[in-house]
């Protein structure tokens, strides 16, 4: 049964030929289409047929297949509109910037000053002490190996 979000999903009615789209790829896993508020001319979103709401939702195989996906229409995107950078990002959860909940990747090329950013390190970051990097890192390696299963694994 569909969640109240994949009811009202733009991206799903774009899927299904119910909105209005500028396609640019399609295959059975997969479209990519323009962004109708793009940072710069040829910023593309990739998105699964399937309706998927967040990375923690999606399978590893269809997330492979949308991140090859992404490589593949970069390197011709960056070709078509000569931008000399991108960015392939993807923004998954309200907290981090996610306000349409079917799963997507941004492909975005970018120009010198063109006043977009995404600056790393984060500006208002703070380099922790190594023990705290360390302990973060001990936590990630314990919980990829989780033999209950409590983290969700990653082939």
């Amino acid at each position: 049964m569909p969640t109240s979000r994949q009811q009202q999903c733009i991206f799903c009615d774009i899927i299904h030929g119910a909105a209005e789209v500028s396609m640019c790829y399609e295959d059975a896993t997969a479209v990519a289409f323009m962004d109708i508020q793009p940072v710069n001319p040829g910023h593309v979103l990739v998105v699964p047929r399937a309706h998927y709401e967040s990375l923690e939702d999606l399978p590893t195989e269809i997330g492979k297949h949308l991140h090859d996906v992404a490589l593949r229409l970069a390197y011709v995107v960056r070709r078509t509109t000569g931008c000399p950078g991108m960015n392939i990002v993807v923004n998954s959860g309200a907290a981090a910037g996610q306000d349409v909940f079917h799963f997507h990747v941004h492909v975005i090329p970018r120009a010198q000053d063109d006043g977009f950013d995404i600056p790393l390190p984060f500006p208002g970051s703070q380099m922790p002490e190594r023990e705290r990097l360390d302990a973060m890192a001990a936590r990630i390696i314990t919980a990829t190996r989780d033999p209950v299963g409590k983290a969700r694994a990653r082939a």
